[in-house]
């Protein structure tokens, strides 16, 4: 019942808790993002020396999705046609992507993992959990199933799918 009228905005007092409240929220995500941001430039370099955040991005969607029309990544991404096609072709010259023919239409293409994008994001990713198992060492089970579960939901309102 508490949490209704919360989620209703309480005034008085309430009120006042609630908005210092979503104001702690904002900042800590402006801080998480730009933290996340500077992680990706860090790990996209782990991948390949040449690689941008960016790139790395469309990187783990494929591996996420598995192969992908170019057209698809555009789509999910929200990336003009044009953007999409400069990153992957620089991901196929970096051996990251490569284009394979799509067997639904013989006359288009998709791009999928190569060898040596699905080694290195393999290892990149195995770096990155044993790094975070080791932070998360100190929290409880019930804390990370709750920072999952809000983390969720926090993902389910501010990009819906």
């Amino acid at each position: 019942m508490i949490e209704q009228d919360e989620a209703r905005g309480a005034t008085g007092g309430e009120g006042v808790d609630r908005r210092a409240a979503a104001e702690t929220v904002e900042r800590e995500l402006v801080l998480l993002f730009r933290r996340a941001r500077n992680l990706s430039t860090t790990v996209a370099a782990h991948v390949h020396p040449d690689l941008d955040p960016a790139s790395y991005s469309l990187l783990l969607m494929v591996d996420d999705a598995g192969s992908l029309r170019g057209m698809d990544v555009a789509d999910r991404t929200g990336l003009d046609k044009s953007t999409v096609s400069r990153q992957i072709a620089t991901l196929v010259d970096l051996d990251l992507l490569e284009r394979v023919p799509d067997p639904d239409d013989g006359r288009a293409r998709r791009i999928q993992l190569s060898e040596l994008g699905r080694t290195r994001l393999a290892q990149v990713r195995a770096e990155r959990r044993k790094h975070l198992h080791g932070q998360f060492a100190s929290w409880s089970t019930r804390d990370l199933r709750d920072l999952a579960r809000l983390l969720g939901k926090l993902n389910a309102m501010m990009w819906p799918r």
